[in-house]
């Protein structure tokens, strides 16, 4: 992925956010190792989801439901991971089976 068009998901992301930030002071990218620490030793956020976007890299849902924050994370090949997006009021779903949720 370039530079170009992972400012233009970010930028993306960000239009999405439209409620505040709950991590705002958190940097926006960096070692993946270094972030995912941050995640759960500020906000006790650990792995609820992951997916491989069209791109090929990871895309993954962090959140507590202890404090209901959450965050969703792009990494790249490199190890580069970037903060896309993040909120409160987590609550995870059961799926019923056939029921079309």
């Amino acid at each position: 992925m370039s530079q170009k068009t992972l400012l233009a998901a970010l930028g993306f992301g960000a239009l999405i956010l439209a409620a505040p930030q709950v991590h705002a002071e958190a940097t926006s990218c960096g070692p993946r190792a270094q972030v995912l620490a941050e995640l759960a030793m500020r906000y006790g956020e650990s792995r609820r989801a992951a997916g491989l976007a069209s791109n090929q890299a990871l895309v993954e849902l962090f959140a507590s439901e202890e404090t209901g924050s959450w965050t969703i994370t792009l990494t790249l090949a490199s190890g580069l991971t970037c903060l896309l997006v993040a909120g409160e009021a987590y609550e995870a779903l059961s799926v019923i089976p056939g029921s079309g949720a």
